[in-house]
């Protein structure tokens, strides 16, 4: 059998898998702080008893599009976007430490501040945990500060600090869950350079025009992928013909 029936299917697959990609992209164009992914692929000659003319398809590690999202204003005062570059420390479900650039926060029925996935968003020494307050108020630098109950107005207590970190984006890779971590590395310390804005989300960087042209073109690929499977096909069924008059 021609091994170039083989060539088009990896071809064909790595197609699919980059459809996977671009789907995911354009399912999330409206959510929190999401970044859009990348797909890659690289030819690989095929070495062996024969002269490497043919190449297969082979998936890369694919990145991370680290560009920042609109600003979206909500006015609402445990909503915080990212200033530039940094991103929010938060508590996996597998209790490691990851980071987010979603910021619409929400506080529980324990006084746990969470993420709107659920996800407790750490401070100075863990989860941040907010007593009983009839305000509490954001700083530029994650200062969080609340007015006790039954306190005056312009009384105020500092209760915790976000975590604001600033890792180097070229070390930082996206999990199945979505949040971004560090290589190598199990906690990143926090930077005091890092500013939010309070009243405000970032958007997602997915530019939906773009994933659906992406999507279009790896769908032409695939087709012609499959035309060469077929040809693949055919050329054989031809010469088991041949063959067999001889």
């Amino acid at each position: 059998m021609d091994k170039s029936l083989y060539i088009s299917m990896t071809g064909a697959s790595q197609n699919m898998l980059a459809q996977g990609a671009h789907a995911n992209n354009l399912a999330n164009v409206s959510t929190t702080g999401f970044r859009r992914d990348f797909e890659q692929a690289r030819s690989m000659p095929v070495y062996g008893e024969t002269h490497p003319t043919r190449a297969y398809a082979m998936t890369e590690r694919p990145g991370t599009d680290m560009s920042a999202g609109s600003m979206i204003e909500t006015g609402r005062e445990l909503d915080v976007a990212v200033q530039g570059e940094g991103w929010i420390a938060v508590q996996a479900p597998d209790g490691t430490e990851a980071y987010t650039r979603a910021g619409s926060l929400n506080i529980d029925a324990f006084g746990v501040l969470r993420t709107n996935s659920g996800m407790p968003v750490l401070g100075n020494a863990g989860p941040i945990a907010i007593p009983p307050a009839e305000k509490v108020e954001i700083g530029a630098d994650g200062t969080i500060s609340i007015r006790a109950l039954g306190e005056a107005p312009n009384v105020l207590a500092e209760v915790d600090r976000l975590k604001l970190v600033n890792p180097d984006g070229n070390l930082m890779r996206k999990g199945p869950d979505g949040l971004m971590r560090v290589e190598g590395q199990l906690e990143e310390p926090a930077d005091g350079a890092v500013r939010i804005t309070t009243g405000f989300l970032e958007g997602s960087n997915v530019n939906a025009v773009e994933e659906m042209t992406a999507m279009l073109s790896l769908a032409r690929q695939f087709e012609l992928h499959i035309k060469m499977m077929r040809t693949a096909e055919e050329n054989s069924q031809s010469t088991n013909k041949l063959l067999q008059i001889s």
